[in-house]
């Protein structure tokens, strides 16, 4: 079934406990169904506003979601894996356009060599690295991944925009979102399979692979809530380099992938470059100092009698912690 919903995309931060000056979903956690429902009609109903506002990342995302598969159908796992970390770049560049987001010079030298890894990976693509099934088309899935990218980080930084820019919590944007996502992606499966549907049932060809993926995405998105809520973006970054790893070597066990030494320096490129932008402003300050200080030999003398400049703490507690990472690109 080609599609696919919204729900994936939008297991960002998990339940929220802003008030949205109606009554709060945590009252029905004692039970009270009535004053779920009472709300739920407040906040999705009564202001339709707000919640029409949210058709239109539901739409990015659903149409981001259906992308994904077809990527995937004509990449290699771990080529497609490394691709999309493109959508790091893309988030960051909505950034800097619609939230007037200023990106410093690590960052910047972080996505062009993101940009190079990626450029890298997919000319060892091109050239023919190792055997594929006759049924792949590189250049569709390349196509895919791309628009895919361009959909997440616009859709991320639009959600991020309309949570900073309304009372309303994540729990309540991510039940809108959900709503429209599973009403477009119904529309879309009667749409491409209406036919197939009605003779043979919905679930029909859910296998239970189909069900461990369908699970998997979903164990996926609540561990995103997780990561933001209690780690930071440098273990994200750590996740996201690791997955990039393990997903070359079940593409070597299961397909017979061929890692060849242009996709293991692409990939390097793109693994160093998700961790310097996971990196604090404070590190990179660090990291920007010890630098130039290593390039010359010049000394700072301090003036007697004033007491020596603060140092820099080794705690990463006592960092800037302003992450590089935007939270819409924690979003799975």
């Amino acid at each position: 079934m080609a599609a696919v919903g919204a729900g994936g995309s939008t297991a960002a931060a998990g339940p929220g406990a802003v008030s949205t000056g109606a009554l709060e979903p945590g009252t029905a956690s004692a039970g009270n169904v009535k004053h779920l429902i009472l709300f739920l009609h407040e906040a999705v109903l009564v202001q339709y506003v707000d919640t029409l506002k949210l058709a239109v990342p539901s739409l990015i995302y659903t149409l981001q979601n259906n992308l994904q598969y077809v990527a995937i159908s004509n990449l290699p796992a771990a080529t497609f894996q490394v691709t999309y970390q493109l959508k790091i770049l893309t988030t960051a560049l909505f950034s800097v356009l619609m939230l007037n987001r200023s990106l410093s010079r690590l960052q910047w030298a972080s996505l062009l060599l993101l940009f190079t890894g990626v450029a890298i990976v997919q000319a060892q693509q091109a050239g023919g690295g190792g055997p594929r099934p006759l049924d792949q088309n590189p250049g569709a899935g390349l196509a895919a991944v791309v628009a895919s990218c361009l959909s997440s980080g616009f859709a991320g930084v639009y959600f991020e925009k309309i949570l900073k820019g309304s009372s309303g919590s994540v729990w309540l944007r991510n039940l809108q979102l959900g709503l429209f996502g599973t009403a477009l992606g119904l529309v879309g499966l009667w749409w491409a399979e209406g036919t197939a549907v009605a003779s043979r049932g919905f679930f029909f060809g859910y296998t239970p692979a189909v069900w461990g993926v369908v699970l998997n995405q979903a164990f996926g998105g609540l561990l995103v809530a997780v990561v933001v809520k209690y780690a930071d973006n440098i273990l994200k970054g750590f996740a996201t380099s690791l997955s990039i790893v393990l997903s070359t070597v079940a593409s070597i066990r299961l397909f017979g992938f061929h890692v060849d030494p242009l996709f293991a320096l692409g990939a390097g490129l793109v693994i160093g470059a998700v961790y310097l932008y996971s990196l604090p402003r404070g590190a990179a300050k660090a990291i920007a100092s010890a630098s130039a200080s290593a390039s010359g030999p010049c000394v700072h003398q301090q003036p007697p009698g004033q007491p020596p400049p603060p140092q820099l703490s080794s705690h990463r507690g006592d960092l800037i912690t302003e992450p590089f990472l935007p939270k819409s690109v924690l979003v799975k």
